[in-house]
């Protein structure tokens, strides 16, 4: 998951600041993941932890639907690129799918009572994260080659 965020940001970064936030965002959500999973077994100490990864996950998804998904229609549109739509239109329910998944997850972990409620869950939840994550990451790729790689060549 890691090595995919490396790569998205060597062919995308800096290309568009938005995208290239973005990107820098995804690795700190990715990084802060991998170093809850690692902690094993977890405690009311954790809390905060926890509650500061929810918070960039609720960023980081908002950012995707209000700033980025919505730049990279209005370049395709801009660009007449059909096939370019058709594939945002396809993605986009998946990505909608996924983001349910992902607020379900902040509902469950976002408030200190939450948190401490489900601690001996947390393990499980976050490796499910983690795949969901992954997928996410999948979809939002193909939409940044599909919908902005294409365009950025054509306007060079």
């Amino acid at each position: 998951m890691l090595e995919r965020c490396k790569t998205a940001q060597e062919r995308w970064g800096g290309v568009h600041a938005i995208i290239d936030r973005w990107l820098q965002s995804r690795k700190r959500l990715i990084e802060d993941w991998v170093e809850l999973r690692e902690r094993g077994e977890y405690t009311p100490t954790d809390t905060p932890k926890v509650q500061a990864f929810c918070e960039l996950l609720v960023d980081y998804v908002s950012t995707g639907h209000f700033e980025v998904y919505e730049q990279l229609a209005l370049e395709a549109q801009e660009f007449h690129d059909d096939t370019a739509l058709q594939c945002f239109q396809q993605l986009m329910p998946e990505i909608d799918k996924n983001t349910e998944i992902v607020l379900e997850f902040n509902d469950r972990y976002d408030t200190k009572e939450h948190c401490n409620a489900q601690l001996a869950d947390l393990p499980i939840a976050l490796q499910t994260l983690g795949l969901v994550m992954d997928e996410r990451f999948a979809y939002e790729d193909r939409l940044i080659e599909e919908l902005h790689e294409a365009h950025s060549e054509a306007s060079a």
